[in-house]
């Protein structure tokens, strides 16, 4: 079972407070990213005063983890290395900015790594090439191999320095593997880093497994599994691998998620052809029902504060989104639009909600604020479904399906995402096909 590596220790070398020059634009698609260049990390003699050919493979590898992170956001453009001028261990001490200006570049990482008694320290620092300044210097030590994600850390920092937001990079994504005909899937949990590496499968694909979703606060899941034909919510601690029954309902249970503070789960409840909104204490197991209507109420969601609740419903003929306080008050539809819509989710911001809509034929993924104003279609397609948020509000990840012939062959599901601003909408690779997504938040809190 897959157990999260723990940084031994982490302390800052300084932190420069002076304005920088170099601006990030993250309110909308970045046409013109911010070419940014990853110095390979320096290594340092270690105690018999030679560098290892391994050591200077991984301080490549790490840098090359950080360029790949910033490459993926759509906001950063890393610069080839063939272009550099300046050697790593002198660009580390103390850059000549003009010969990084001159190939066009902004803002420079540079770093250095040394490995010594089992224990790999990483240090680097960000420099704004404009304005011919240190922006931060930081300094982690762990063991060795935990070097991919000393990798993602130190993007996040380097990140959240030049956009103002928290990073992503060091997260994981629970998702349900597909394998087989479409007719014939069998499904297993799995979970990724965020970046597609480090894959494990949480359970054997014996019994089908659906809607996965993170605990915000810790490492648990909770998920939909059937057991005998009948619906089951199930907990699952990833780091101990623990796992336990929530309850066995005697109706159809669906779309299990947490509250806020991870203390609660809310789901939707199906007995005799209605469908309603019930919540879970995990300490206590009282039951609490949340919704009493005669249609079909599904899909929960609570708002990062706990306050309130976003759901889909068909009370008012098609299904829509509706959003209610968490005791079941104030109901509210908020969708007016034509077409189906379905899967609202909260942002972990608090200013969005995230759904899909089904509209002739086809599938949107989009985003509107939280009393349904600003609705904005992100990106279209024949079958497209099950949004999540990364920890910044940042980015959504969700999942794609391929048409197929009737024997279910030519059909694929896979895992895509895409920025709020409907940019940079690109394929996260999975080693099989790949549904239902969900986002960690940040491990290195």
């Amino acid at each position: 079972m897959m157990k999260l590596f723990q940084i031994l220790l982490f302390f800052m070398l300084g932190i420069q407070n002076a304005n920088s020059l170099i601006t990030v634009d993250i309110t909308r698609g970045n046409l013109d990213p911010l070419p940014i260049a990853v110095s390979p990390l320096h290594i340092d003699k270690n105690s018999e005063g030679y560098k290892s050919l391994e050591e200077k493979k991984l301080g490549a590898k790490i840098s090359e983890i950080i360029e790949k992170n910033f490459k993926s956001t759509g906001l950063f453009n890393p610069l080839k290395k063939e272009a550099f001028v300046q050697k790593p261990d002198i660009a580390h001490l103390k850059p000549r900015f003009e010969d990084w200006r001159l190939i066009k570049a902004q803002a420079l990482v540079t770093g250095k790594l040394l490995v010594k008694d089992k224990k790999l320290k990483v240090e680097f620092r960000l420099w704004d090439l404009t304005a011919a300044k240190e922006m931060i210097a930081l300094s982690f030590t762990t063991t060795e191999d935990n070097w991919r994600r000393v990798a993602h850390i130190i993007s996040d920092k380097i990140y959240e320095r030049l956009t103002g937001e928290t990073g992503y990079f060091d997260t994981r994504i629970i998702y349900v593997s597909e394998t087989g005909p479409k007719n014939q899937r069998i499904k297993k949990l799995a979970i990724m880093d965020q970046d597609g590496n480090g894959t494990k499968y949480l359970t054997l694909g014996n019994e089908l497994v659906l809607t996965p979703r993170f605990n915000p606060t810790n490492q648990l899941v909770t998920y939909m599994s059937y057991f005998k034909n009948m619906p089951r919510v199930y907990l699952l601690d990833i780091e101990t691998g623990i796992q336990e029954v929530v309850g066995n309902f005697p109706g159809m249970t669906f779309a299990p998620r947490f509250s806020p503070d991870g203390k609660k789960i809310i789901m939707s409840f199906a007995q005799e052809g209605n469908s309603d909104i019930y919540s879970m204490d995990l300490q206590t197991r009282v039951v609490e029902k949340i919704t009493d209507h005669s249609s079909i109420d599904t899909s929960p969601s609570y708002s990062p504060d706990g306050k309130y609740i976003c759901f889909n419903s068909d009370r008012s003929g098609l299904q829509q989104i509706y959003v209610m306080r968490s005791d079941g008050t104030q109901v509210k539809r908020i969708t007016f639009g034509t077409g189906i819509y379905g899967t609202p989710v909260w942002s972990p911001r608090g200013d969005l909600i995230a759904f899909t809509k089904m509209h002739k034929g086809r599938f949107y993924i989009g985003v509107m604020r939280s009393d349904g104003t600003g609705e904005r279609l992100l990106t279209e397609n024949y079958y497209q479904e099950a949004p999540s948020w990364s920890p910044n509000g940042r980015v959504l990840i969700f999942y794609r399906e391929t048409k197929s012939d009737s024997k279910g062959k030519g059909f694929t599901a896979k895992l895509w995402s895409i920025d709020i601003t409907g940019y940079n909408e690109r394929m996260i690779k999975t080693e099989t096909d790949a549904s239902d997504p969900s986002w960690s938040s940040l491990l290195s809190k």
